[in-house]
């Protein structure tokens, strides 16, 4: 006889759909202590999610905004003399700027000493935050902006006693419509016109714009722009860029600064990451909590369950299957945590894209990493529980009541 039926019978190996049955079947006869468990993962992974999702929806709307508005708009301002003082743009600077080849369309605006208000009863020192700007009848065209009720100017009512509100200035006028009066310069203007906003030139927005002929008769302006604002061809833009202060005034070029509006929505649209790596930080606190909360009740569930594992390791279960069956548990656990995360995550995204009209956006990476994070957290978090049960010994297990 030879002795090989001495030799240990190979245990059945579990396949996926049995550790999952078995992970399942643990997590079920705790259902409270598990939903807390997964809570606190759902709660890390769905604020990352949704602090990802929202910086990128934002940014997308500002890249968007910027591909609506263009980026060819320059406006040229005067800089500063040798000696330290405001310097001024030539009374004929519009005409110079209008005779540079690639430049579609300019206008100018000029800075009025007049305040505007509702009637001549409001003193004088209370502004609104409003300027008085002498406009050209191009400005709308070169802005592309829109009026929103009324007209804008136009040569006869760039004479006459006729402003233009921007959208700011009329809602601090308390003003939704045209052909009221208001009171400018010791005089009274009738309003010809409200526009919409102008995300390239909010300062367009906080303005009562009259005509250039009007703002020198009636309010005492000295003719001299203080903005020019230009549009060519995106190609062109630099080129126009560097000819713009030689061309506005050849005798002092450095008196003249030219900036780019557009400019300061593609630094807004790269800023917008910049705040997002804060807010992750504390996303990724939450998830460690959440990871520590997993571990935890995974320990309580190996010391609750010592005669369970004590009645399986006698029945001939491996010590490699009560940790395999202990990590799914914990992996379980997590991933239901995980999912419950994403999805909040992208309903919040998605919830407070819409309510300030933004795309929502939720980068695929980042429901990607989600996943991976949840994984690693809940292996972490189950590995050593998993080693613990497996190493109790059955007599033992079963022992302790």
């Amino acid at each position: 006889m030879t002795g090989h039926h001495h030799e240990r019978p190979t245990p059945a190996r579990l396949s996926p759909g049995d550790v999952l049955r078995v992970g399942a079947a643990g997590l079920r006869a705790r259902p409270t202590r598990v939903i807390l468990s997964a809570l606190g993962i759902a709660i890390g992974i769905a604020t990352m999610i949704a602090v990802i999702g929202i910086s990128a929806s934002s940014r997308e709307q500002l890249l968007r905004q910027l591909d609506r508005l263009g980026t060819n708009l320059l406006t040229v301002a005067p800089g500063r003399t040798m000696f330290g003082e405001d310097a001024k743009l030539p009374v004929g600077a519009l005409a110079m700027v209008q005779r540079i080849r690639p430049v579609r369309t300019a206008a100018a605006t000029g800075g009025v000493e007049a305040t505007v208000r509702r009637n001549n009863h409001i003193p004088d020192t209370v502004t609104g935050g409003i300027a008085v700007q002498a406009a050209s009848t191009e400005l709308l065209a070169t802005l592309e902006g829109t009026v929103v009720k009324g007209a804008w100017l136009n040569a006869a009512t760039a004479r006459l006693p006729a402003v233009v509100l921007g959208s700011v200035a009329a809602d601090s006028l308390g003003l939704a419509r045209t052909g009221v009066q208001v009171w400018m310069g010791g005089r009274w203007f009738t309003v010809i016109g409200i526009l919409g906003p102008m995300p390239l030139a909010p300062e367009i927005e906080r303005s009562a714009l009259v005509g250039f002929p009007a703002a020198e008769e009636l309010l005492g302006f000295d003719g001299y722009p203080t903005t020019i604002y230009e549009r060519s061809s995106d190609a062109a833009v630099e080129s126009v860029r560097d000819a713009l202060p030689r061309t506005v005034n050849p005798r002092n070029p450095e008196e003249v600064t030219v900036s780019r509006p557009s400019d300061a929505l593609a630094a807004k649209a790269a800023a917008t990451g910049a705040f997002t790596n804060l807010l992750l930080g504390l996303g990724a606190v939450a998830l460690l909590v959440g990871g520590v909360g997993v571990a935890n009740t995974m320990v309580i569930s190996v010391l609750e369950r010592r005669r369970e594992i004590g009645l399986r390791r006698s029945l001939g279960a491996t010590r490699g299957q009560v940790r395999v069956q202990f990590l799914a548990e914990s992996l379980l656990l997590s991933a239901l945590g995980g999912l419950v995360g994403a999805v909040l995550g992208a309903l919040a995204t998605t919830a407070y894209a819409l309510s300030r009209d933004w795309p929502p956006v939720v980068p695929p990476w980042a429901l990607g990493g989600a996943v991976a994070a949840t994984l690693v957290i809940g292996t972490a978090a189950g590995l050593y529980p998993a080693m613990r049960a497996a190493r109790l010994s059955p007599t033992v297990a079963l022992a302790t009541t």
